[in-house]
């Protein structure tokens, strides 16, 4: 897991999932159908591109070895009596901890699970009568009853919007039921998830629609956006509830829905072959039209392992139109020329400050697009495609997306990351923004032909928010994509945070100056270095003390939390 996705390896993994039961329990009580029926489905599956189930029991061991021959991964359900009030008795939560433990270390170690899911949908009455930080407490400690059993293994809890309150910043993913049937509604709750998801992967673990209301025609034209939509609004992945029509609950067969992709007797509907053209072209059809983008990427005495790496990583971009122009804004030494080596375009500029080097780049671009990204970071090999998404599907003028610290850079590094100060997108909804940082940002080369560019007062810092003020001056709207993700290494010393942070506060003592009736929004006044170099040394001698004591420094999460202690002090 890396970001807004997962990973195998250094392959990104779309997980195009569905659904498997419950069934009927057998004679040997097992809940899923014979061994040979199993073999027939996973095959038909694999056929349609299908690459992942999920389960809402816990499967034997035959069942994972025959999802391994298929080349399928399970997301393995724990069953658990989530529908009564479990913590009003102690010895019920304990017995539930006790089966998770039991459920997980029958599958640990396999290669078919790819995750596990402590709760599905535990209702919101539920919830309310037993408080909400019990509740998230308590599926705290299933997720680490879980990890003790399969360390390795990922571990989620599936949540449904009446109760999307609960707050479980230590799950591996955020995982949701959602059951839409407006496109738009889709789309605008599937943004709201995104921004409840934050840095994490969104999976959506059921969409879906009965035919047997609706007809099988409506549901493979639901299921169609549904799943486009998915991939396109930046999900990692999304399951199609379900398989087939058969479908088994409190002890009783269900008669009286038909979700599945194929009918009890397997026979397939219409939305089976539906979803075997949508699964071979997600996240993005391969017949998009695709505008050409121009990446600058502005240096000045970069650092020479951080511009290679940036470098290595524009070239393996998945995009099939655009070009990399590098603009040496004076630096001392001639490493840049490498880029030409990578067929980047390099233009040298004496000394001038970002804004000029900013420009020099856009009056450069063959692009109708121009896509800033910073020396020291790099991209998601989709970072264009979901850039580019943003542009195609809607009226915005610019758009950006996260920018997000590379596990490996060191503690100090870390300590920055969870720091107030670094750049970071500033939204007024779930779709559109007030601000996108210059790491991570994209225009319509007209639009910014239009305002002039760049403001090249702005030498070091300032130009970003500057420009995304000068074009909603205009009534332009800024967007933001989830899934246009860049990789941005922090400071990785005291010394070079505060120097920063004091760039940062000339820069917005010019946009006091330049934009006076905007200065509320700045995150803090021109006395910006001041206050961060006082939070800042505070924060760093907390953690000095806390890496010395435990080793190390706690989850991201947890760090923020250690920041937040500091400013109090």
């Amino acid at each position: 897991m890396r970001g807004k996705f997962l990973f195998v390896g250094e392959e990104k993994l779309y997980v195009r999932g569905v659904t498997y039961g419950p069934f009927r329990p057998g004679q040997d009580g097992t809940e899923y159908p014979n061994p040979e029926r199993v073999d027939q489905d996973f095959e038909a599956m694999s056929a349609i591109g299908i690459n992942t189930i999920r389960t809402y029991n816990v499967p034997p061991r035959w069942f994972l070895d025959a999802a391994q021959r298929a080349n399928l991964r399970v997301m393995v359900g724990l069953p658990w009596e989530q529908h009564v009030a479990f913590l009003d008795d102690s010895h019920t939560a304990r017995a539930i901890e006790a089966r998770v433990r039991e459920a997980v270390r029958k599958c640990a170690g396999h290669a078919a699970v790819l995750c596990y899911a402590v709760g599905n949908e535990i209702p919101a009455g539920i919830v309310r009568w037993l408080g909400r930080r019990r509740v998230e407490r308590f599926i705290e400690n299933l997720y680490r009853v879980a990890k003790a059993e399969d360390p390795e293994a990922l571990v989620t809890y599936v949540n449904f919007p009446t109760t999307e309150f609960l707050e479980l910043p230590f799950l591996d993913f955020f995982c949701f039921n959602v059951y839409l049937e407006s496109q738009r509604a889709f789309e605008a709750y599937l943004a709201r998830l995104q921004t409840l998801a934050g840095d994490r992967p969104l999976l959506l673990a059921e969409i879906g629609l009965d035919s047997r209301r609706n007809g099988e025609q409506a549901q493979a034209a639901s299921l169609e956006w549904q799943v486009r939509s998915a991939f396109a609004g930046g999900c990692a992945g999304t399951f199609v509830f379900s398989w087939t029509d058969e479908w088994h609950r409190g002890g009783y067969e269900v008669e009286d829905w038909d979700f599945g992709l194929t009918r009890r007797d397997r026979s397939p509907k219409l939305a089976l072959d539906v979803m075997r053209h949508v699964f071979a072209e997600v996240p993005f059809s391969p017949n998009t039209n695709w505008p050409r983008i121009s990446v600058i990427v502005c240096t000045y005495n970069g650092s020479r392992r951080l511009l290679a790496e940036c470098f290595r990583h524009l070239k393996k971009i998945d995009y099939p139109d655009y070009e990399v122009i590098v603009v040496d804004d004076g630096s001392t030494d001639q490493f840049t020329d490498c880029a030409r080596d990578y067929g980047f375009r390099l233009i040298r500029t004496p000394n001038s400050g970002l804004g000029n080097a900013r420009n020099t780049g856009l009056f450069a671009a063959t692009g109708e697009i121009v896509a800033y990204i910073d020396d020291d970071a790099y991209p998601d090999p989709d970072w264009l495609k979901y850039l580019a998404a943003t542009f195609l599907h809607s009226t915005f003028i610019a758009a950006g997306g996260p920018n997000l610290p590379p596990c490996g850079d060191g503690w100090v590094a870390d300590c920055v990351a969870n720091s107030p100060g670094g750049p970071i997108h500033v939204m007024l909804t779930d779709r559109e923004a007030e601000h996108i940082p210059g790491c991570n940002m994209a225009y319509r080369k007209s639009a910014l032909l239009e305002i002039g560019g760049f403001d090249e007062r702005f030498r070091v810092a300032g130009d970003d928010v500057d420009v995304c003020w000068s074009l909603q001056k205009r009534n332009w709207k800024l967007g933001f994509n989830p899934a246009a993700v860049v990789w941005h290494h922090r400071r990785n010393s005291v010394r070079t945070y505060l120097k920063q942070q004091r760039g940062y506060g000339r820069a917005e003592a010019l946009l006091e100056k330049k934009w006076p009736r905007n200065t509320t929004r700045l995150v803090m006044s021109p006395g910006r270095a001041e206050y961060m170099a006082t939070v800042s040394s505070r924060f760093f001698r907390v953690a000095a003390e806390y890496t010395k004591e435990f080793g190390g420094l706690p989850p991201s999460s947890a760090s923020m939390g250690l920041h937040q202690d500091c400013c109090r002090l």
